[in-house]
């Protein structure tokens, strides 16, 4: 059932308290925000808000302060980039809850900001203590979630808030959910999922149900070590999940069973060690020297992989192919991102995370039909778990 989004009620002059997901990403060196994405992509429904004149209310987490007040993590330089990019004052509360907030809060003005110190300032928060998110609840009269990327956690500013307040989404949540949704349960075929990452272990629940709906999919990153190993393939010293060779194996008739083509990579970039400095070479997937480390996907499989993708209409990825973040096997990650941002007519879905990370650095997102904001959260859409922070708004009836 769709939920109902904040075209869907009345907000103007009312005060909307607005989860959003700004857990930005820092410049260790200088504590700066290094990437202001997160921001970017609730615009929409903070404009929105206070075109109307409602009186707006912002909560969010940054980081993990673990329940204390860590002065590094305060809301302030979020606050500040906001305002900056909405061009108006952004003031940041001294804490999230208590009188002083509520005051805070009953002050605003139709079309005012107002942003609340770190949630996670407080161990309650991630514990959904009802109390908390009751003192979260009196600081406005609606709940609008447009936090895609906090929907997987049952926390008290995703989840318990809804007990106390009409919950509605925001129009980011609304277009993760309307396009991963529509990717996964209603493809334009041939439909490829590309699913990469370290572990077997962490994609389970993915690959069982993603290999129920597509055409084609492709396996790349640590994870494929596993399954050229369910093959007989020599992997060295690579990183090899042992005790999932078995389901590598039953997946791989299952595939064939469902008549999925299930590809895996031919050729791979080898080291002695997965650094920036150690030297590279590609081998075949039948020769990787006993004492060398897999890092990346070779060339052939990048050819192959791309082939197959150009006959697709609709593609969804989650997971990098190799360790992208070191120069020499960051290639077939980069290959396969360039050559999805050229798909002409094709949906393109890029599931949150390191690989819209990988996306987003190499300047092509907006040559992507979607780039989630939420890694945790589109990877537990797409094994398809129902969402708490989904669950409890409100559905639109017909």
């Amino acid at each position: 059932m769709p939920k109902k989004t904040i075209r869907d009620i009345v907000v103007q002059g009312k005060t909307i308290l607005v989860r959003v997901d700004f857990n930005l990403p820092q410049d260790p060196r200088t504590g700066q925000i290094s990437d202001d994405t997160r921001i970017r992509a609730s615009l929409s429904t903070i404009n929105y808000l206070l075109d109307q004149k409602s009186k707006v209310v912002l909560c969010s987490h940054w980081g993990r302060p673990d329940g204390k007040v860590v002065e590094s993590l305060r809301m302030a330089p979020v606050a500040n980039r906001l305002s900056e990019l909405i061009r108006r004052p952004v003031p940041v509360a001294p804490d999230c809850v208590g009188p002083e907030v509520e005051k805070m809060a009953a002050m605003l003005q139709p079309g005012e900001i107002l942003f609340l110190e770190n949630l996670r300032f407080h161990k309650e928060e991630e514990k959904n203590e009802p109390g908390f998110a009751q003192s979260l609840a009196k600081l406005g009269e609606i709940f609008v979630n447009d936090a895609f990327g906090t929907t997987h956690r049952a926390h008290a500013s995703t989840v318990g808030v809804a007990r106390y307040l009409p919950a509605v989404a925001g129009f980011l949540l609304e277009k993760e959910l309307e396009m991963l949704g529509k990717a996964l349960n209603n493809p334009i075929r041939p439909f490829a999922s590309i699913i990469g990452g370290a572990k077997v272990s962490d994609k389970i629940a993915v690959l069982q149900n993603i290999l129920t709906k597509v055409d084609v999919l492709l396996i790349g990153g640590g994870m494929a070590n596993t399954f050229l190993a369910a093959q007989g393939y020599p992997v060295g010293q690579s990183l090899l999940e042992q005790d999932r060779v078995s389901f590598a194996r039953e997946l791989l008739e299952k595939a064939k069973t469902r008549r999925v083509r299930l590809l895996l990579p031919e050729d791979v970039v080898v080291s002695e060690k997965l650094d920036a400095i150690s030297q590279t070479q590609t081998v075949s997937v039948s020769k990787v020297p006993p004492s060398a480390k897999i890092g990346d996907i070779g060339p052939q499989t990048i050819a192959n992989y791309s082939l197959e993708l150009r006959k697709c209409n609709t593609v969804i990825w989650n997971g990098p192919l190799g360790i992208f973040e070191l120069p020499p096997f960051a290639a077939g990650t980069q290959a396969i991102a360039r050559m999805l941002s050229t798909l002409k007519g094709a949906t393109t879905v890029v599931g949150g995370g390191s690989t819209a990370e990988a996306v987003e650095s190499l300047g092509l997102a907006d040559k992507i039909t979607h780039v989630s904001t939420g890694g945790g959260a589109s990877l537990e859409f797409m094994e398809g778990k129902v969402l708490p922070g989904v669950e409890v708004l409100l559905e639109k009836r017909p």
